[in-house]
This record gives structure tokens, C-alpha cells and sequence, in this order.
């Protein structure tokens, strides 16, 4: 699911947001548009909506009058698409938890961190007896590239799991990262 962004004040019900747009377009005199961008970005009603299960009334949420209004994207994403969709975010964690059950060097195995000053890039090893992975994380919408270290370059490595498509599942000495990619590879 994602945050939602009513166009009315009327459709919130979070007294902190609710105060907030009164006390800033009431006694402050702000355009009303600014407080609600000011809501979109801090009210906790954003998250708040009901659970989307389905594209039915009220996204299969209740058959009666819910709190406050489903998000109007719940045709698009609910549950039930997730479920169907194998390239959804619901699939990709299915294939995580798959992926940790299956590995012991993802809850065992000792943790090396790459580069500690890379403010971008969250890069690291774990490593349990001969079993060894390399985890690349990109924590930003840039694409930053990933010097990978010559000691971990490996003729043999194993991509694992991406949540982008990847042309060559080769481990080479620079990596660039497509926004918020994360890859796993078994290095040996």
C-alpha cells in the first residue's frame, strides 16, 4: 500500500493534522495547498487507511462505512494483485524468507562491513564456515557505483537474489546501483 493524499482536510481524522491545517491556514494565513503538503509529507492518517485486501467496496476492507476513506488506488493495489502478481513486493519477500530458511550464513554467519564512510551504498559479507555472501544495498535514488574489493572479485559468484532484473549475474569490480537496488550474491 501507499500514503494517500486526500484532497480535503475533511477526509483526515488525525487531530494532530487536523489542528496543524487549522492553527496554519486559520490563524496563520497559509494557503491551504501548503498545509495539506505539510500533511502529506508528516500525517499519520497517510498510513492510516484501511486494509486494501481487494478491489470490491471499500477495498474488502468492511461492508459497512470504514473510519476514514480507502485509498483510491485500491483497484490497482490490494492483496489480492499482490498475491497473483510473481514480480510483486509480496512475491520478492516470499523469496527473502525462502532465501534466509535456506542459508544459515544469513542468521550465523559473521558480519564484515565493506566501506563504514559510504553514505550511499550499505555493503557487506557474512560468512560461516566455507558458505560466504556479499550484500549490496543502495539506499538512495542515485545510481552510485560499487567499487567492489579485489579480494571478494570472484570468478564463480553467484547472484542469489536482485529486485531488478540483471542483464549478467557476474560479479564485476564496479557495480552501478539502480535506485534502491539490493542484490545478494554466494562469493567463493
Amino acid at each position: 500500500m501507499t500514503n494517500v493524499r486526500f484532497d480535503s482536510i475533511t477526509d483526515y481524522r488525525d487531530s494532530e493534522s487536523l489542528n496543524m491545517y487549522r492553527e496554519f491556514v486559520q490563524e496563520r494565513r497559509i494557503d491551504p495547498q501548503e498545509a495539506m503538503t505539510m500533511i502529506y509529507a508528516k500525517g499519520c492518517d497517510n498510513a492510516r487507511t484501511p486494509m486494501q485486501w481487494d478491489a470490491s467496496d471499500h477495498a474488502g476492507f468492511t461492508t459497512g462505512t470504514p473510519w476514514i476513506k480507502v485509498n483510491p488506488n485500491y483497484q490497482a493495489i490490494n492483496a489480492k494483485q499482490a498475491v497473483a502478481d510473481p514480480h510483486s513486493i509480496f512475491a520478492y519477500y516470499q523469496q527473502l524468507i525462502r532465501l534466509r530458511k535456506a542459508n544459515p550464513v544469513i542468521v550465523y554467519g559473521t558480519y564484515d562491513l565493506l566501506d563504514e564512510t559510504d553514505a550511499t551504498i550499505y555493503a557487506f559479507t557474512r560468512t560461516l564456515n566455507d558458505d560466504r555472501l556479499l550484500i549490496i544495498l543502495n539506499f538512495t535514488n542515485t545510481m552510485p557505483v560499487f567499487s567492489i574489493p579485489t579480494s571478494i572479485v570472484s570468478a564463480n559468484a553467484e547472484l542469489l537474489i536482485s529486485n531488478y532484473p540483471v542483464d549478467s549475474p557476474d560479479l564485476i569490480s564496479n557495480l552501478t546501483l539502480r535506485p534502491y537496488e539490493a542484490r545478494v550474491y554466494r562469493i567463493g
